[in-house]
């Protein structure tokens, strides 16, 4: 595959905003995905030709990054934040009953791939702990009793 028309406009908008093509990485691999939902091997060679970066690269820069998928992802994913402030305002118990409704472990995909669940470090939003977010929807704080209504919405 290579990238289609479409994505390579988006593309070609994107480079106005930097000073040379490499620059424009982050942003063009973060476009690409929101198109493909998730960023293959051929993925990045495709981008990789259109900015002049190898895969190598490319990849280096997906795997550091927080939500770029370098394995596919359910058709919504869910964060959890585990980081210190969530998990002492009841991360645990949050954990627990996100896993239960979805019927999946942290990491783990939905059997009709809707759902992926992902822990992710902070949300950067401390104040609202226990916190998650479904695809770019942050909730917080979310109680255990809370989570039906809010995976409802996604379903």
């Amino acid at each position: 595959m290579s990238l289609t028309d479409e994505e390579r406009r988006e593309l070609e908008e994107l480079l106005p905003h930097y000073p040379d093509r490499r620059a424009a990485a982050d942003s063009a691999l973060r476009a690409l995905q929101r198109r493909r939902r998730w960023l293959s091997d051929e993925s990045l060679a495709d981008l990789g030709g259109f900015l002049g970066m190898s895969v190598a690269e490319l990849d280096s820069l997906a795997t550091f990054a927080n939500m770029l998928f370098r394995q596919p992802v359910g058709r919504h994913v869910v964060l959890l934040c585990d980081s210190f402030a969530c998990w002492s305002l009841g991360y645990d118990g949050l954990r627990a009953e996100v896993e239960a409704q979805l019927g999946v472990g942290m990491g783990g995909t939905t059997p009709d791939g809707r759902f992926t669940l992902l822990p992710i470090v902070c949300l950067g939003a401390c104040d609202r702990g226990p916190a998650m977010m479904v695809d770019a929807d942050l909730h917080g704080p979310v109680a255990a009793a809370d989570v039906g209504e809010i995976l409802k919405e996604y379903a």
